[in-house]
């Protein structure tokens, strides 16, 4: 090979000619890779990277329901309250406590009434909302709530209760909370 500045013979393993001292060009022998190689490769590490992905969503779907669940436990425990505070508020407006969720809710007609209060949306007074189902029940001393999943383990992993005292209570089986339940702190 010859150098590119003063034109003598260089020896390629220095890396500079000994005449000059200018950089040699290396001219080393490009190698000529297969196409199909090139194919393989690549399939692979697609599907590498594919069967990555899927362990982290198998590693990040449990957690995802646990907290799906949570929020819906969350929102059940809200709509406890809503029913309790409407049935105290009907309680004031009535001088009795509502039988029934749908006393609680919209009335058809537009007009509020005993029948239908429109103390709570038409979703909560229809009984199913979020994952959950609520009971309401008129007892001699008040009333008695209850929300539970609509598929426990799925929906939920509690109940919940709470009577005219306000005190909501929890139930961590498919069993419904009672007053007898331990205390939501």
């Amino acid at each position: 090979m010859l150098c590119s500045v003063c034109g003598k013979q260089v020896d390629n393993r220095s890396g500079f000619c000994s005449s000059c001292g200018a950089p040699v060009a290396s001219a080393a022998p490009r190698s000529k890779t297969n196409p199909v190689v090139i194919i393989v490769v690549a399939v692979v590490a697609v599907f590498g990277i594919l069967a990555i992905g899927g362990i982290a969503l198998a590693l990040v779907t449990p957690n995802l329901s646990k907290a799906r669940i949570s929020a819906e436990e969350m929102a059940a425990i809200h709509s406890v309250r809503a029913i309790c505070a409407a049935e105290v508020q009907y309680y004031t407006l009535y001088d009795r406590y509502a039988a029934s969720l749908s006393e609680l809710g919209p009335p058809s007609d537009g007009k509020a009434g005993p029948s239908s209060a429109d103390l709570l949306p038409a979703d909560l007074a229809a009984g199913v909302k979020g994952g959950y189902t609520y009971t309401l029940k008129v007892s001699p001393a008040g009333f008695m709530v209850n929300a539970n999943p609509v598929k426990y383990g799925t929906t939920g992993r509690r109940t919940f209760f709470s009577d005219e005292s306000l005190v909501i209570r929890a139930n961590s089986s498919p069993q419904p909370a009672t007053a007898a339940s331990a205390e939501l702190k």
